[in-house]
């Protein structure tokens, strides 16, 4: 029997449902963002705007970014709020199945039987969608689609389809309202707006959710020991949906860390193995599915490569064939360049997600241990690794994201960018790293506001450590950097000796700030007076 759609009723059907509507319109609440979703400040303020935005036409918006960073979730809070439509496309799912299931979503949200809508074509569907939340409220209405990739392996005109109805709201005679499409593989979402793509110039929001930062992690997991959230940051990083995944409770104090990811990420019995996961993210992602080159580069990234020359050696391979794949791996969130502002040096490669990473450093050599049940001995024997290979540069990257965030602006002074850098000691004929450097760049010279060192030791830092980022600050200075104001920063796991606390009182130039204060929280032991 052929179903009707909704734009095409008959006559009493569209009595009934404009009876519907009249009766069960509500107003639209201010878009305050609820109290169950956590932190998120920043992106709620910049989707209520896109919301709220006076146009009367129709507006398109893209949010995207890695599984298990929670958009669904903020997404689902959004249409609730303004009693708009959400609907969520499924993997793998056939072209006629995913229509049927969109025309069901969308006779549901109209309270009305399902025999009421067709499974017609896509642009019928969005149409009716569309004009069907505009009704709903006094504002514009709002239909949110997730995980549009899995429909455009099917039906790849989606897009194109949006863009066409939206030209022609411009035009003034197509819907209006406000249409967001989701999506986490990476590589479909970042094209979608790219070269001559259909949405290209006309999304007025391309929003980007990243993980939670250190502070927001600890909070959303309920971990109040800064060292106990210090290493769950490291190993997970900060997607919020790995804490459903956990069987048991989070660590409470740094020694129950060691049980805590023997029965997690290196039990291959449960969903957050970091191989199960690690190899879930890669495959998700269309473009890199069975793909063995992206699997060894990655692979060799982890051993150590850094630059595609180095990857080509290690996989015998032309610098020229790992160049392209190499970009799309950063492009879509599993590697990062990681660049140096103060000198002309090629971008250092690294892998971006933790769990990732943990994987290829922990789970693999361990990898024996792991899968005959002995998961804690294996963390115990790789315990040494993870803390100098993951942790120490975990709590480095920690610390820099801490001067972007959460201090004090008047810490980072002018500067347009907080990094890492090397600089070379000409007479001694070494280089030397500094870890946390917030810089402003102008005609190839820096104005340095803040030279600093983050140690994760088992010991507490000492006036040495001050010493030390004097020499640095006096070598930046030799390089033609204006170091003049630059503030001295010491972070670190473990706190401090009172010799430096005393010393970096007196002299009012200094920077202290230990674990609790990263994490969120604590104060900062000395501030600049």
């Amino acid at each position: 029997m052929r179903l009707r759609r909704i734009g095409h009723l008959a006559r009493s059907d569209h009595s009934r449902l404009n009876l519907y509507v009249c009766k069960h319109t509500n107003k639209v609440a201010s878009v305050r963002k609820p109290d169950r979703v956590l932190m998120r400040d920043a992106e709620w303020s910049a989707l209520a705007r896109f919301v709220g935005h006076p146009d009367p036409q129709l507006r398109l918006g893209v949010v995207s970014g890695r599984r298990r960073v929670g958009k669904s979730y903020l997404l689902r809070a959004l249409a609730e709020t303004v009693g708009g439509l959400y609907v969520s496309a499924v993997a793998e799912e056939s072209v006629v199945a995913a229509r049927q299931r969109f025309a069901a979503d969308i006779a549901r949200y109209a309270g009305m039987g399902p025999e009421l809508v067709a499974d017609t074509g896509w642009q019928s569907l969005l149409t009716t969608a569309i004009e069907l939340t505009a009704r709903r409220g006094d504002g514009p209405g709002v239909l949110v689609i997730d995980e549009l990739p899995y429909w455009m392996a099917h039906s790849p005109e989606l897009p194109g389809l949006l863009q066409l109805l939206y030209d022609q709201s411009q035009a003034g005679h197509g819907p209006s309202g406000r249409v967001i499409v989701c999506g986490s593989a990476m590589s479909v979402m970042n094209e979608l707006l790219s070269g001559t793509k259909a949405l290209r110039g006309r999304a007025a929001i391309d929003l980007r959710l990243r993980a939670f930062d250190l502070p927001g992690m600890a909070r959303h997991w309920g971990i109040g020991d800064s060292s106990a959230a210090l290493r769950v940051h490291a190993i997970l990083g900060g997607s919020p949906g790995y804490r459903n995944l956990a069987n048991v409770d989070p660590p409470r104090s740094l020694v129950d860390v060691r049980e805590w990811a023997a029965a997690t990420v290196l039990d291959p019995r449960q969903a957050l193995f970091s191989a199960s996961e690690a190899e879930y993210l890669l495959r998700e992602d269309p473009k890199f599915s069975g793909s063995a080159l992206h699997y060894a580069i990655i692979n060799a990234v982890a051993a150590g490569a850094t630059g595609p020359a180095k990857i080509g050696a290690l996989l015998e391979q032309p610098r020229t064939t790992v160049t392209r794949p190499v970009e799309a791996l950063v492009s879509a969130g599993f590697l990062r360049y990681e660049s140096d502002p103060l000198w002309e040096r090629r971008p250092v490669i690294t892998i971006a997600d933790p769990i990732i990473r943990f994987h290829n450093l922990i789970t693999v050599p361990q990898r024996d241990l792991v899968e005959t049940g002995q998961s804690v001995e294996a963390w115990r024997r790789a315990e040494p690794t993870f803390l100098s290979r993951i942790l120490g540069p975990h709590f480095e990257d920690c610390a820099r994201d801490w001067l972007r965030t959460q201090a004090d602006p008047a810490l980072r002074g002018e500067a347009s960018q907080i990094t890492a850098t090397v600089v070379n000691d000409r007479q001694g004929q070494a280089k030397h790293e500094i870890d946390v450097v917030a810089i402003d760049k102008r005609a190839g010279r820096a104005v340095v506001s803040l030279v600093g060192e983050a140690k994760a030791t088992l010991t507490r830092r000492g006036v040495a450590d001050l010493d030390r980022l004097e020499r640095l600050k006096a070598l930046l200075s030799q390089h033609g950097h204006d170091t003049t104001r630059a503030i001295l920063a010491i972070f670190s796991t473990e706190g401090f000796h009172p010799d430096l606390i005393g010393t970096a009182r007196r002299r009012g130039d200094v920077l202290l700030v230990d674990l609790p204060a990263l994490v969120g929280g604590g104060d900062v032991p000395v501030r600049p007076g």
